[in-house]
């Protein structure tokens, strides 16, 4: 599946990933292949995933993620360096 991670000011992410789990508003979950069709909010939190290239993770202040067809979009508000 594909995930992108974007900010107001910048492309973070760009690639496939096998898996990926969400610090959502009300709790965390994670997304593989195939997965339901999904719009949620974020809080304050890490990012991980794990494709071809290991396991990474970004740190997010919050924002919204959808799921869809197997394209994960996620629009985040801040990326916590």
């Amino acid at each position: 599946m594909h995930l992108t991670i974007i900010t107001p000011d910048r492309q973070v992410f760009d690639g496939e990933v096998d898996s990926a789990t969400f610090p959502g508003s009300e709790g965390s979950f994670q997304v593989l292949n195939n997965h339901a069709p999904l719009v949620s909010s974020l809080g304050k939190g890490k990012i991980e995933y794990r494709g071809p290239g290991g396991h990474q993770s970004v740190m997010v202040e919050g924002g919204v993620v959808e799921v869809l067809k197997n394209n994960i979009t996620v629009l985040a508000e801040k990326i916590i360096e």
